[in-house]
């Protein structure tokens, strides 16, 4: 599967900072260390409705992250997924008469669109789960091999008793992570399992439902968390840099995924750091498919949002956050833009060398692009009210946006 086109990155005077981030595991910050390649999995979409704001703020943070690693000289491999067989797909499908298939490409391909649209930084590796399908038979049978999973009326599934490290990514007691494995996809009712936390690994073919040849496993399909598991091992192998996506995923899919990884590879962690992004709000709500409160990056654009001031939008708040999405707030953006735009678009200005440090440690502190929005808008001022003389200024300026926040001027 292929992702979309990389737009140009400027060099920037100087050298970034060293990214200190929230880890959810630990529950505090830490300063990621990575080497001269610095190594980053975000769970992608599953492709029956793309791209509402929820999901573009999430990608927008990771997109931070990979801007802050190239400002410090580095090289970044990013590897995302897409969930392109899974029931919520298929029940979508099936409602609305479509053929699975042609919903996940269509949706992925718009997801594209939008991502291009808003300059997010492309994947090196852009991974379908069906695609993957050669590489999770094997972890699913080395799992079962060693005793960490077992068979239920055909379907196999993992055992969380197998992982003594099982909760340390999420840190949530047994009550809260049964409720919410039960929100978020988990069947922790269903008899015969050893443990109610217990997740799917394949799922048996069922009538009517697409299945592989799972070789000894049967003809079926993966479950979710292996997913991302086979791929972030095929392509960034164990003890990466990040894992990343909303908060919602920290259980159960994050916190599943790094105990498939810690118990088929016998070493931890899987990654050196888990972060997660807040959520966007509608009406009072949390924008969900489920409740059909969505606002899509596509349907702004339609009606003629410039795509940066939606980027603008999502900065002006903390990736950690949970916020609401209102007019207001992109009112806010295109005004911000405007000002923008029109400071950089003078033959000279005020001195711009102290606002691009100031982007750089605002962003390097747990990615506060709104602290970083902040510097701009001062040097803004300034232009605007006095002006200056630095006939490098405003270039230099407009380069940085672009580098570090992803904002074209």
């Amino acid at each position: 599967m292929y992702a979309w086109p990389a737009s140009e990155v400027p060099a920037l005077p100087g050298s970034g900072r060293d990214l200190r981030i929230h880890d959810t595991a630990t529950g505090g910050p830490i300063t990621l260390d990575p080497g001269p390649v610095a190594r980053i999995y975000v769970c992608g979409i599953t492709p029956y409705d793309a791209t509402h704001l929820g999901h573009a703020a999430t990608y927008n943070a990771f997109d931070l992250v990979q801007r802050v690693w190239l400002d410090t000289k580095r090289q970044v491999h990013y590897v995302q997924n897409v969930t392109d067989v899974d029931d919520p797909l298929l029940e979508r499908a099936e409602r609305d008469g479509q053929d699975w298939t042609e919903l996940a490409e269509r949706e992925t391909a718009l997801f594209r669109e939008d991502m291009t649209a808003l300059r997010m930084l492309p994947p090196q590796h852009y991974i379908g789960a069906v695609e993957a399908i050669p590489g999770i038979v094997p972890l699913v049978e080395r799992l079962r091999d060693c005793g960490a999973a077992y068979e239920l009326d055909g379907d196999i599934y993992y055992s969380v008793e197998s992982d003594p490290a099982f909760g340390k990514v999420s840190g949530l007691d047994a009550a809260t992570m049964r409720q919410l494995f039960a929100e978020r996809g988990g069947d922790p009712e269903r008899p015969g399992k050893k443990n109610p936390l217990d997740p799917m690994l394949w799922l048996a073919a069922r009538e009517g439902e697409p299945s592989w040849d799972g070789g000894s496993l049967g003809r079926g399909r993966p479950g979710w968390h292996i997913e991302c598991v086979a791929i972030a091992l095929d392509h960034l192998g164990m003890g990466f840099d990040v894992q990343g996506g909303g908060s919602d995923l920290a259980f159960p899919h994050h916190e599943m995924g790094a105990s498939h990884a810690q118990t088929v590879t016998g070493e931890y962690p899987f990654a050196q750091a888990y972060v997660h992004a807040g959520m966007v709000a509608l009406h009072g709500e949390k924008m969900s498919k489920s409740k059909g409160n969505l606002v899509f990056v596509s349907a702004l654009r339609r009606d003629g949002v410039d795509p940066v001031a939606i980027r603008l939008a999502l900065l002006a708040h903390h990736y950690r956050d949970n916020w609401e999405w209102t007019d207001a707030v992109l009112e806010e953006a295109v005004e911000r833009l405007a000002r923008w735009r029109s400071a950089v678009s003078r033959p000279d200005g005020p001195p711009a060398d102290a606002v691009v440090e100031e982007i750089r440690e605002a962003l390097a502190n747990d990615l506060d692009a709104p602290a970083a929005l902040e510097a701009v808008d001062r040097w803004a001022a300034v232009q605007e009210s006095e002006g200056g003389t630095d006939e490098g200024a405003p270039g230099l300026v407009s380069r940085a946006v672009d580098a570090l926040l992803g904002v074209a001027l």
